[in-house]
């Protein structure tokens, strides 16, 4: 029991120092879902949708620090990728109740959730981007997806 407590502190004093502010959108990426599906259009481009609770998920503060924020990542995932974060923090209702439709609609189980949109707006692929921790192997799955995708 003490060893859970002790894991459970030692987590919520980690994310507390790595947190971002909730509500700074990260370079690279979009907040509107809508404007990312008509640019997609436009361009002939997928589009990536990260669900996130950027001010309580852990593996999701996590996945922001080491893979979304980074430069090589957002380069690299815009050459094919329209990017989108809809979050959803505590600190912030009023964003938390914006992006709660696209929740539903997409039947969202848990966070973080990527969701693979084609330009069309149809689903060919989601799971938890936690399972994917450093840029390169994010960018190997994302480009596997993709292949997946254009085989069907």
């Amino acid at each position: 029991m003490m060893k859970a407590i002790t894991w459970l502190a030692s987590l919520t004093v980690g994310t507390a120092m790595v947190a971002p502010a909730f509500g700074k959108e990260l370079e690279g990426w979009s907040t509107d879902l809508d404007k990312a599906m008509k640019d997609a259009k436009a361009q002939n481009k997928c589009v990536l949708v990260e669900f996130t609770g950027s001010d309580w998920c852990p593996p999701c503060i996590a996945m922001r620090k080491n893979v979304f924020s980074k430069k090589e990542f957002v380069k690299k995932a815009s050459e094919k990728f329209i990017l989108v974060e809809l979050d959803f923090p505590n600190g912030d209702k009023d964003l938390k109740k914006k992006n709660e439709p696209f929740a539903k609609k997409y039947n969202i189980e848990g966070f973080p959730t990527v969701i693979l949109l084609d330009s069309g707006g149809k689903e060919f692929t989601r799971f938890f981007a936690s399972k994917y921790p450093k840029v390169d192997t994010f960018l190997d799955h994302l480009d596997e997806a993709l292949e997946k995708k254009d085989l069907d």
